[in-house]
């Protein structure tokens, strides 16, 4: 790398939603912003979490100096367990709510002594890392303690803003820090790495404060249990929640794993405020009327084992849905997801519950900012050059087209793809090669274990079943010893044909023997094939078929 070049390279966040990752590397040092994970898919059959692939890290992890985290949700934090089993990261910088967030993430796996913690203050003086000099911006969000990153390089001054909205009046009073970003761009900007996952939503975001103000129209007036089941990150959300709860003299139980950790460190350090005595056990809510009650829960996204979820099949030991009671879904779906919200829906309806959701009620907002406010992050900072992140292709190209309306050259704006090498100096950005950027997946404890074939043949059994056929030989003459045995799985065919593909099988092992083929692999194939011919041809399925052939 030419001296005066910086280097960008999205591991991932780009072309999709979540798990977001990006390399930045001059003069040898590298730094990493964020490190988050994505959710699977349906093809993504066992597979519990998808991360970003981190091979381009192991092959420089020498040359790591650090990692800055913009925030605490998980599509930005939840790989960093996975990425330190991998690469030795000398410091990872956060501020203090996100620092709280992953310390008890990475205390669970572990890794807690594994790297030094450092706090990332926003109007603070600029660190040192390497080649790079940081400065931290306040930026507003759905979580608390969201920052731009700024990274003065040889290859000029980047800012990547992460994820954020202009939120004149949030809940904590921290808004958006416009005047620092008006400062910046007086200084001049190179590049704008901007987040883009409401560039195609026209106007400006609602205000959190908003869903707090739907919170004290619905919640005070309802006669039965209510519960408000968010995002477990969603500090804002829950504090609104609760502080209505308290007015209306009820009293606050929180289900969810996720959810009573956050609250915990959210309390400790200084993020949520809950009067004393507002807190009640499992053991405690029977001791209330259903109106002196308020339940928040996880699994606003219809998570399988999620609290919601559990809730609305009547499978939870704690909780309750009965008539009269209202559950509020304040979170929007992220896609894929809207299967599974839609039939916990349908069980809490089933069960006699009232559901607001994002479709019937002003019970949520977004965390990130629509297009005009995209255009007020370009108008502060008039970089020179734009590259968009953290959304799906047509997000990112709403997000350059913005740009070019605000007088960005179209030569100058780079829509990247993860594994894009994308060389910037002081001619601009331009991208000038590819890495390695697939994903790895995590199955249960296995990460990375888990290849496509795997998947495929996952997607094989549930699509057409699973046929084992097996076929004895005896170890003298070689001569069958009995007829093939079939044993079939997610495969229901009427007995005539498993009448006929037991013949066939024992043609083909007669004709295989009669040409003294006697080689078991060869004796599999020949089964396997002849087999699977017919039954495509009778059914136009194609099951896994596993023959075993064992000598007696």
């Amino acid at each position: 790398m030419a001296d005066g070049t910086c280097r960008i390279i999205p591991l991932g966040g780009l072309g999709e939603v979540g798990k977001n990752m990006t390399v930045f590397e001059a003069a040898d040092d590298i730094v990493v912003v964020d490190a988050g994970l994505a959710f699977p898919r349906d093809e993504h059959l066992g597979v519990d979490l998808v991360l970003p692939d981190f091979g381009y890290l192991r092959d420089h992890a020498r040359n790591v100096r650090a990692l800055i985290l913009t925030h605490g949700h998980e599509d930005h934090v939840g790989a960093l367990p996975y990425v330190l089993r991998d690469v030795r990261i000398p410091e990872i910088w956060a501020t203090r709510l996100t620092l709280g967030l992953i310390s008890s993430k990475l205390d669970e796996h572990g890794l807690l002594r594994s790297t030094e913690l450092r706090e990332a203050k926003p109007g603070a003086e600029p660190v040192q890392l390497g080649a790079f000099r940081v400065e931290f911006v306040r930026m507003a969000h759905s979580i608390p303690d969201a920052v731009a990153v700024v990274l003065e390089s040889p290859g000029g001054r980047i800012v990547h803003t992460g994820d954020y909205k202009i939120d004149h009046t949030p809940v904590d009073g921290m808004k958006t820090d416009v005047g620092a970003l008006a400062e910046l761009g007086n200084r001049g900007v190179d590049l704008l790495l901007g987040d883009s996952t409401n560039a195609e939503r026209p106007g400006v975001t609602v205000s959190e404060r908003v869903v707090g103000e739907a919170f004290r129209q619905i919640i005070p007036v309802r006669t039965g249990r209510v519960l408000v089941s968010s995002f477990a990150s969603n500090i804002h959300r829950m504090q609104q929640a609760i502080d209505v709860a308290v007015q209306a003299k009820r009293k606050v139980f929180v289900v969810g794993r996720s959810m009573r950790k956050n609250l915990n460190i959210a309390r400790n350090t200084g993020y949520m405020t809950v009067p004393e005595g507002v807190l009640i056990r499992a053991d405690e809510l029977g001791n209330h009327r259903p109106h002196e009650v308020l339940i928040l829960c996880s699994g606003s996204q219809g998570e399988p084992l999620s609290a919601l979820t559990r809730v609305a099949y009547n499978d939870h030991p704690a909780v309750r849905v009965e008539r009269g009671d209202t559950v509020i879904i304040s979170a929007r779906p992220i896609p894929g997801n809207e299967l599974r919200i839609h039939d916990t829906i349908n069980g809490l309806a089933k069960l006699g519950a009232e559901v607001l959701h994002e479709e019937n009620a002003i019970v949520h907002t977004s965390g990130h900012g629509h297009s005009d406010e995209l255009r007020m992050i370009l108008s502060l900072l008039r970089p020179k050059a734009v590259m968009p992140v953290h959304g799906e292709y047509r997000m990112l190209a709403a997000h350059a087209r913005l740009a070019q309306d605000a007088g960005v050259p179209a030569k100058s704006i780079v829509i990247a793809e993860n594994g894009s090498v994308v060389e910037l100096n002081r001619t601009g950005p331009r991208i000038v090669g590819r890495v390695e950027a697939g994903v790895t997946f995590v199955d249960g404890l296995g990460v990375g274990d888990v290849r496509d074939v795997a998947l495929r043949d996952r997607r094989h059994l549930s699509e057409d079943g699973v046929l084992i056929l097996v076929a004895t030989l005896g170890s003298v003459n070689g001569a069958a010893h009995a007829p093939p045995e079939l044993i079939a799985r997610g495969f229901s065919e009427p007995g005539p044909l498993l009448d006929e593909m037991r013949g066939e099988a024992g043609r083909i092992l007669d004709r295989c023997l009669a040409d003294d083929v006697r080689e078991i692999k060869l004796l599999q194939e020949h089964l396997h094939d002849g087999v699977g011919q017919l039954i495509y041809d009778r059914t136009g399925r194609r099951p896994m078929i596993l023959p075993v052939v064992i000598e007696v």
